[in-house]
């Protein structure tokens, strides 16, 4: 199945770019600016694939059912949005990645639950997405991740079928989507999962654990 691939898609946090220490700040910055003591970076980086909702559960112990969570989240972002890059790098052999695909002319793109007002900013910031052929935001269709439709709209801007296409993610939520839309995918281990994620209950068709490991299953090694 890899060896029909015409095109390759990626989850943005914890598969292109390591954000955590951005996303771990901005909640930490909410404790501190309330007299509470800072936690360890250590702490907010498992959480930092889950968004908002994985780091404000790690600041404050609160789930998205609590009445203060909607306020909390959006002060979450503005302090998100004002650091957006401080700290946040591609991961080491990512650029290398891109540029073998480019060399073969296959087509990438990213597909991420990151609302377009974080997106957008942080791709036109690292040079790497100057040659991203579509980047799909979270609220760029109706629906967000798990559900297919994000990446099903990357494929229709790729003009590539979804059955051609690579989906490459650090969550659950990557791989199921993914399958829901037909692709062949990929799951990263290299990104934010904690020791005691099981992999291989996600059903991806195949398991990375570094960038580079993934030319391998495309040949491109």
């Amino acid at each position: 199945m890899f060896q029909l691939i015409r095109a390759v898609l990626f989850d943005l946090d914890g598969t292109l770019v390591d954000s955590a220490p951005d996303l771990g700040a901005a909640a930490d910055k909410m404790r501190t600016d309330r007299g509470l003591p800072s936690l360890p970076a250590e702490r907010y980086r498992p959480m930092a694939g889950a968004g908002a909702r994985g780091l404000l559960a790690e600041a404050f112990g609160i789930t998205p059912d609590h009445a203060d969570f909607p306020t909390l989240r959006e002060e979450f972002f503005q302090n998100y949005a004002a650091r957006l890059t401080y700290r946040t790098t591609v991961f080491a052999g990512v650029a290398e990645l891109i540029a073998q695909l480019q060399a073969q002319s296959l087509p990438w793109g990213v597909v991420t639950n990151k609302m377009a007002r974080f997106t957008e900013p942080l791709v036109q910031a690292l040079p790497l997405f100057a040659s991203a052929a579509t980047v799909v935001s979270g609220d760029t269709t109706p629906h967000a991740k798990p559900h297919p439709a994000p990446l099903l709209y990357a494929a229709q801007q790729l003009n590539v079928p979804a059955s051609a296409c690579l989906y490459v993610g650090d969550d659950e939520r990557d791989i199921v989507a993914g399958l829901a839309a037909g692709m062949t995918t990929v799951a990263a281990t290299y990104g934010y999962l904690g020791a005691q994620t099981d992999v291989q209950q996600w059903g991806a068709h195949a398991v990375v654990n570094s960038p580079q490991a993934l030319l391998q299953y495309l040949n491109l090694a």
